[in-house]
């Protein structure tokens, strides 16, 4: 579904990634793991159109997407749930999820769609009236997941969907994230905290520095020493 190949990112004079090349399967999920500065959302920001790459290929169902608008890539199916949720804190939990579906006419189908959200996220319907900067963090993230499904898109990108949550929270969070991929998602995440983002995982990549060092099965990854020590505090 996803062939980064030789990916470069750049800000003036700093490389922040430096000709990194991985895949992503259809119905996969795939994390990259990274301290912070890795370069994990620099990635996930030039798939999604939001930085420019400097050199390299994006492929996405073969089309490469660099030099594409970002509206453009979420019309071919890519959705994008950042780093901090950034939801519209004066909004409605119901306008921020109808936001998701700015690009769709079909109507019906969006209604359709915001009640299956509404049952995935039983606390997002008790809120659907209530301002999205009121919700605690766990169902903020939440509603910026609802957000991205309401795109009906076919791979979602996840950045740091753990960061500042409670464990009990990020539990609940990793859950989701499963569910999501049974309804046919394809996954692609990144994660500063491996332990929980590696159990739920296909495969992994492990970042530093702007550059993969390690990659393989989610559970080969989580059981190498070099990983546990950096990345899972064993």
């Amino acid at each position: 579904m996803l062939d980064v190949k030789d990916l470069r990112v750049a800000y003036g004079a700093i490389e922040a990634v430096k000709g990194v090349s991985f895949s992503v399967e259809k119905g996969e999920i795939v994390t990259l793991v990274g301290a912070n500065g890795a370069g994990k959302t620099s990635i996930l920001r030039a798939i999604s159109g939001l930085v420019p790459a400097k050199t390299g290929e994006i492929l996405y169902q073969g089309r490469n997407l660099v030099g594409i608008p970002p509206h453009d890539i979420v019309s071919a199916g890519i959705t994008h749930v950042p780093e901090g949720r950034l939801v519209f804190p004066n909004l409605t939990v119901e306008d921020n999820l109808l936001l998701g579906s700015y690009i769709r006419k079909d109507t019906a189908a969006v209604a359709e769609d915001m009640e299956r959200v509404f049952s995935l996220f039983s606390r997002l319907k008790e809120r659907r009236n209530q301002e999205a900067g009121t919700l605690s963090g766990g169902e903020q993230q939440m509603l910026a997941v609802g957000r991205a499904l309401m795109g009906r898109g076919t791979l979602m990108i996840l950045d740091e969907p753990s960061m500042g949550l409670a464990p009990i929270l990020v539990e609940e969070v990793f859950r989701t994230i499963v569910e999501v991929r049974k309804s046919g998602m394809t996954i692609l995440r990144g994660e500063q905290t491996a332990n929980r983002a590696l159990a739920i995982a296909d495969r992994g990549y492990v970042l530093e520095t702007g550059r993969i060092v390690l990659s393989g099965k989610a559970s080969d990854l989580a059981a190498m020493d070099e990983v546990r020590a950096a990345y899972l505090g064993r």
